[in-house]
């Protein structure tokens, strides 16, 4: 799950980055080392399978000579990149030095053995008819590719460690500062130990964003990024928690609301290391596996083997099965907030498949004792039954809980109980405070209720992780702000008070937003329209037959890449802050240039949050896309940039002309990008794209300052003139 975007605090606030397509990288040597690693396995993989399986002939043209020894060549080549790499690694890592030595000794010798194998000149060879009789050694080339890949893969093995221990040190120092922070009793002792926390938050989060890239399991990703995601929030809210204690060392709760964010971060830190150690503690079990849709998922996997094998289920298993997935259903009937019509479907179609249940076994007891059509087609028919009535359980599921989510976003997008806590809080009201806490914490309980039930109909296992944090975030951040409540109305004056509740605010609003975006792909997801992505804002979806689209194959960047990447996002985010101030200083916001530019800093922001792993956009297309419509909206901006030249005198019109002759033909050009086919050279389009971008938001501060300063201009010799008229009219009339 992305994070939301948080307000800006210090070196660390916004550390915690990396989970999507282009994940912000650090220049850490081991990760590009081992990222090297794994991208020679993959050509060696597939040019030594290559010469597995060449054919036996005995004869071969000279042409198919040359290629298997072309091919014995790259093979031995790549194991030479590959072996550089290994001893790299080696010489940064002692305690295992000697083990990646050997096993590069080992690959180096399997790829000059598979190189002399296939020479041609060390090839008896007889002519005869234009062919050329070989014998190739098959077997040692065998013998030499098990050893090599053997090797290899010891090699992998060993960086793999080296990458999970220097994820556990950097956690550890992390750990060992955050102690310090806890016990801390100055103000300058805290900025200057602060300082070394951010420095290495940073440093641990581009470890585990690299980490959560390379992961396959989809469900630990989900894990990993929920983990950072709490980590993220929690280091701005253990800012301004801790100033807040040190301003106010006397007042309980500003000490609860510190601890509170000490745990929660001490817990993900936890989680972290469970993952990338595979390891979890006191035999823990998955709390994800008790989903409803997972449940109903299996049993009808049970009953459906029914058809090849009567006798590979009991009766007593499938009946518990039953009963414990419709036990699950009391969170849905039990649940205060579900409507009575839902709460009564939902019994109904319970009972009903408890009753089919009984209808089918009895026709498999029938089945078993005489193999007939007739009963054959009685036991499809009972199957058929249970699980049409399973789906339309589902269904209901689903429709409720979707419905108690979408309406609980919706009622609380104002966040009015939140404003009416800052309010009591800088008024000093105790007994507002009281009030407003407790529906604080009436809300707090039916989001955590919501999630509850989202988690069950959620229907895959990374959005089930993704309900249990959104569950989790709210529990523990729900409690927060009423105790960062309670420290601003005890010293309503205090402005770090203010800021610290400030903070917590905004971590629960973005938690809200977020829910509404966990909530749409819940609903993809049970649609049957996983993967589809929406466009930004209310512009066109791009066609599905694009040519342009289809020719880019997601694919993985590797750290210099990432990092190239995340250079350009940056000073793109900070060109679209440029744009944003200068949008602000028009007094009329629906101006069309105004309209148009805003929606061209917003797209750049989306573009921005790319390069960071976050946001609307996910993938490769999903950017092209954008850009192509980023690209049009600029378009659209200098015809109205055009329009307005018109009412200016001519220098200042010449002077306004130059700036949209400068603008116009980067549109064109990023146009121009978008549309060329760079045959999969995804990530070369994408960094061509961004500069260009870049350039045109550049170009666009520019435009923006230049058109607001002539408008100001011309209103001022308007009102001029508007004055001198009214003025003659006065002297005429005397």
């Amino acid at each position: 799950m992305a994070a939301s975007p948080g307000p800006a605090g210090g070196a660390a606030a916004g550390a915690v980055h990396g989970s999507g397509p282009f994940g912000l990288a650090f220049d850490c040597g081991l990760e590009i080392k081992t990222r090297s690693v794994e991208q020679t396995l993959l050509p060696l993989v597939s040019q030594i399978t290559t010469l597995i399986n060449h054919k036996d002939n005995t004869k071969k043209s000279d042409k198919t000579l040359q290629a298997i020894q072309r091919v014995g060549q790259a093979v031995n080549l790549a194991v030479g990149r590959f072996v550089k790499v290994g001893e790299a690694i080696a010489n940064e890592n002692w305690d295992l030095k000697e083990e990646i030595n050997i096993a590069c000794i080992e690959a180096k010798q399997a790829g000059e053995t598979i190189a002399a194998l296939t020479d041609m000149s060390s090839l008896n060879r007889t002519e005869s008819d234009g062919q050329i009789t070989i014998f190739t050694d098959k077997t040692g080339v065998i013998k030499a590719a098990r050893l090599l890949l053997s090797s290899v893969t010891k090699v992998l093995l060993l960086a793999d460690r080296v990458v999970i221990k220097q994820i556990i040190r950097s956690r550890n120092k992390v750990l060992a500062t955050m102690e310090r922070l806890e016990k801390v009793n100055s103000f300058q002792e805290f900025v200057q130990i602060f300082s070394q926390f951010g420095n290495e938050m940073v440093e641990f989060a581009h470890l585990t964003g690299d980490r959560q890239n390379d992961l396959k399991d989809e469900k630990k990703k989900a894990k990993m990024a929920a983990a950072r995601a709490v980590l993220e929030k929690c280091t701005m809210m253990l800012l301004t928690a801790s100033k807040t204690c040190l301003r106010h060392p006397n007042c309980e709760s500003a000490h609860k609301n510190k601890e509170g964010v000490f745990d929660r971060m001490k817990v993900a830190l936890d989680k972290v290391i469970e993952i990338v150690t595979e390891c979890k503690p006191n035999g823990e079990t998955d709390i994800s596996s008790i989903s409803i849709f997972t449940g109903i998922k299996e049993f009808k996997m049970n009953i459906e083997t029914l058809r090849e094998n009567l006798y590979f289920q009991s009766k007593e298993t499938l009946s518990a099965m039953l009963d414990a997935l419709l036990e699950r259903t009391e969170d849905f009937t039990d649940c205060a907030y579900t409507s009575h019509e839902h709460r009564e479907r939902i019994l109904e179609l319970s009972a009903q498949a408890r009753m089919e249940l009984q209808q089918l076994i009895s026709v498999w007891i029938e089945a078993q004792s005489k193999k007939t059509k007739s009963i054959d087609e009685e036991l499809e028919l009972a199957i058929l039954k249970i699980s049409h009535s399973l789906n339309e359980l589902k269904k209901e599921l689903h429709s409720t809980a979707a419905q108690l989510a979408a309406d609980l976003v919706k009622y609380h997008t104002d966040h009015v109980v939140l404003k009416a806590l800052k309010l009591t809080g800088v008024e000093g009201n105790l007994e507002g405070l009281a009030e407003y806490a407790c529906k604080l914490s009436e809300q707090k309980e039916r989001l955590v209720e919501t999630c509850r039930l989202l988690r069950h109909v959620s229907g895959t296992e990374p959005l089930e992780i993704t309900c249990i944090h959104a569950e989790e975030t709210f529990q523990v951040t729900g409690q927060q702000i009423i105790s960062a409540a309670e420290t601003l109305t005890l010293h309503p004056s205090s402005k770090i008070a203010k800021e610290n509740l400030d903070v917590f605010c905004e971590a629960w609003e973005s938690q809200i937003s977020d829910m509404l975006t966990l909530l749409r792909e819940i609903n993809d997801v049970f649609e049957g329209r996983r993967g589809e992505k929406y466009g930004y804002l209310s512009l066109p979806k791009p066609m599905k037959n694009n040519a342009n689209l289809k020719s880019l194959k997601p694919d993985k960047p590797d750290s210099e890449e990432q990092a190239k990447i995340a250079k350009l996002g940056l000073k793109l985010g900070l060109l679209t802050s440029d744009a944003n101030c200068e949008i602000e200083k028009w007094e009329d916001q629906e101006n069309e240039i105004v309209r148009y530019g805003r929606n061209m800093s917003s797209m750049a922001y989306s573009l921005y949050l790319f390069t960071r792993g976050e946001g609307p956009i996910k993938t490769s297309q999903d950017l092209i896309h954008q850009l192509e419509v980023f690209a049009e909206e600029g378009l659209k901006l200098a015809s109205s940039v055009q329009a307005f030249s018109k009412q200016l005198k001519d220098d200042d019109k010449l002077m306004l002309l130059l700036e949209i002759n400068k603008f116009v033909p980067l549109c064109h050009q990023l146009q121009a990008v978008t549309k060329t086919p760079l045959q999969n050279q995804v990530f070369l389009k994408v960094d061509k794209s961004i500069t260009k971008t870049r350039c045109i938001m550049a170009t666009l501060v520019q435009l923006l300052s230049l058109c607001y300063k002539l408008l100001k201009k011309l209103q001022m010799e308007n009102n001029r003139r508007v004055s001198v008229t009214n003025k003659d009219s006065v002297d005429g009339k005397t």
